[in-house]
């Protein structure tokens, strides 16, 4: 990589279930151990993943979720308790693959210096104030992650 201008990824972080959130941290602490500089824009159900309290209840649907290693007909996903167990199913899987939990992950890219960008209008729509995000988040709308995602290498939606 050109010492003169690191590479840049721009990442919008749109969905708010634990299998959608590891993607997105992922990527980022790669990427910056890559020495790239990263920001994640979170926006809609994406917020959940940088939100005090939500972030903590992450779940799994089991409903309409063909690709997961074990697919279950939607008649039984909508079974009560069958969010649970997919949720207890990934965490197992992940810790068994020795995979760090979605937090410590998350930890790790703002340690590394990726910057977490709040959607400031999803914020407004949902009611979340400043106090409930995690500690590191920036508040911007559209045009600040825009701003970063102009001059970026690489651009994903997840």
């Amino acid at each position: 990589m050109s010492k003169d201008k690191p590479k840049r990824m721009a990442i919008i972080s749109a969905n708010g279930t634990l299998d959608a959130a590891y993607p997105p941290v992922i990527l980022a602490s790669t990427a910056a151990a890559m020495d790239m500089e990263v920001a994640i824009f979170f926006t809609f159900y994406g917020l959940d993943l940088i939100h005090k309290k939500r972030s903590k209840k992450l779940k799994v649907s089991p409903i309409a979720n063909p690709a997961a290693p074990m697919p279950v007909p939607n008649i039984i996903g909508m079974i009560p308790g069958m969010t649970g167990m997919a949720t207890w199913m990934m965490k197992r899987w992940m810790k068994s693959a020795n995979v760090a939990k979605f937090e410590e992950l998350r930890d790790m890219c703002l340690e590394s210096g990726v910057r977490f960008i709040g959607c400031q209008m999803t914020m407004d729509v949902y009611g979340v104030k400043e106090k409930d995000l995690i500690e590191g988040c920036e508040l911007g709308g559209a045009a600040a992650f825009l701003e970063f995602a102009m001059d970026a290498d690489i651009t994903l939606y997840m």
